[in-house]
């Protein structure tokens, strides 16, 4: 969503880095490229000025001009003022403090993922916070809007309301309520209606909602694609109803950036989650000073291991590098790890969160990294016996032609597959001869093929 701005960023600190010592002219000049950077980014104009101002204030200095490094100096004052700009260091938590059940109102125009995040949020809170919720629809506008969040409960593993024919929002709201208090719920999450635009109708149901429940947070969510309409539509909810937070969906998108960047300073609530994706665990805290290293290219090693450590099977891991150390590697554990990779989601949304991965997707252009090889390689092994799977040295050419017809691949895609497969079979088995200490000694290199040294060379292997 904000390589653009990401890109151009870079390009100024890029040009900053080269020069010897840093002017105020340079400053100047690097200024109005930020500025024009955040303006195509679609971010609000009152939101670049003011970014622009802060930036010239601090690099405009002794410490910077003077700096050995003015290029870095520079994208650390933009990195703080961008961090700053999100809402401040460090995600802001749902607001949960009130007695149970406490309710949670979800608003928004229709079409922003209201329903999906009301699903999310659910699903989220039963598993992370052992909390019990429950969910209810208030949307009576749009057909079947009450049974899609019971089918969306269901899917989270949460109760919802059951529907009752024939009543009002508010009345629906106040029976969410009850039923939370009578049966012990936790939590009540109450999904109101949405228009297609911001209308009196629309604000005064949610004004009655909100003065029947009380709700503890009333959550804005908006799709971060609609760019500064996003912007808008938060302000005019916050100045009717109050919003206590946004939740910004389809971050995963092409829009432009701005949105998220505009959103504090214009409405004054903060960006509490996002959404990238339907999927209902497709839903993270928002980190300001994670997207701000994101946007300058320094990556979000913190957020790739907390979508590690939510995604991936943990026991199926330990398995694997306990094989690993014993120089044990079948295709089992190879279709194993092809699991694993895809639960973290696109190779290209992994690439973003290392540091420096924005100048090798800049080299890749428009192309996508290719993983259809991944989903080919799980179609070869799903084609194979156990005993193929376990001894993949069995593969003889009637074998092979049997589960290139079964997997729809070829031969040669197949010889592809195992021909990887003994490259790190190898490699595994020479891990468990080196052993850690033994790969500290020699580096990773050990652990190429001739230890590292060129066929039929001599000599010691590099960092031996």
């Amino acid at each position: 969503m904000f390589e653009t701005l990401s890109g151009k960023l870079s390009g100024v600190f890029d040009g900053l880095a080269k020069r010897g010592a840093l002017s105020e002219a340079d400053v100047t000049e690097a200024m109005r490229e930020v500025r024009l950077a955040m303006l195509d980014a679609d971010v609000a104009l009152p939101v670049v000025k003011d970014f622009v101002n802060k930036v010239r204030e601090r690099a405009v200095g002794h410490e910077v001009l003077d700096s050995i490094s003015p290029g870095q100096a520079v994208a650390k004052i933009v990195n703080d003022a961008l961090i700053d700009a999100l809402g401040g260091a460090g995600a802001v938590p749902l607001n949960l403090n009130a007695a149970p059940p406490v309710p949670i109102l979800m608003v928004g125009l229709q079409g922003s993922g209201k329903t999906t995040t009301s699903g999310k949020i659910a699903r989220r809170l039963a598993q992370r916070e052992r909390k019990k919720v429950l969910l209810a629809s208030l949307d009576t506008q749009r057909p079947a809007a009450q049974l899609q969040l019971a089918q969306l409960a269901e899917r989270a593993g949460v109760a919802s309301l059951p529907i009752i024919a024939g009543q009002t929002p508010v009345q629906i709201a106040q029976r969410a309520m009850d039923t939370g208090r009578r049966e012990g719920y936790d939590i009540v999450i109450l999904d109101t209606a949405g228009r297609l635009s911001i209308d009196e109708a629309l604000m005064e149901e949610v004004r009655a909602i909100r003065a029947e429940t009380s709700p503890a947070e009333t959550l804005l969510v908006v799709d971060a694609m609609t760019g500064q309409d996003a912007v808008n539509t938060a302000k005019a909810f916050n100045e009717a109803v109050g919003v206590t937070g946004v939740v910004m969906t389809r971050m995963d998108g092409d829009a432009r950036g701005g949105a998220a960047l505009s959103m504090r300073a214009i409405t004054g609530a903060p960006i509490k989650l996002t959404g990238s994706g339907e999927k209902l665990d497709a839903l993270e805290e928002f980190h300001p000073e994670r997207v701000a290293g994101r946007i300058l290219g320094l990556g979000d090693i913190a957020g790739l291991v907390e979508k590690a450590a939510d995604t991936l099977d943990h026991e199926e891991s330990e398995k694997l590098a306990l094989k690993m150390m014993q120089g044990k590697f079948d295709l089992d554990d190879y279709a194993a790890q092809i699991r694993q990779i895809n639960k973290m989601g696109s190779i290209s949304g992994i690439l973003g969160m290392l540091p420096g991965m924005g100048k090798l997707k800049d080299a890749l252009g428009d192309k996508e990294l290719d993983t259809s090889v991944l989903k080919r390689h799980q179609a070869i092994i799903s084609s194979m016996t156990r005993k193929e799977r376990r001894t993949p040295s069995i593969i003889k050419a009637s074998r092979k032609k049997r589960i290139a017809a079964g997997s729809g691949t070829t031969v040669q895609e197949i010889n592809r597959l195992l021909k990887q497969y003994d490259a790190m079979a190898s490699m595994m088995k020479r891990f468990s001869k080196l052993g850690v200490k033994g790969l500290m000694r020699q580096g990773l290199s050990a652990l190429m093929p001739n230890g590292g040294r060129p066929p039929g060379g001599g000599g010691r292997p590099p960092f031996g």
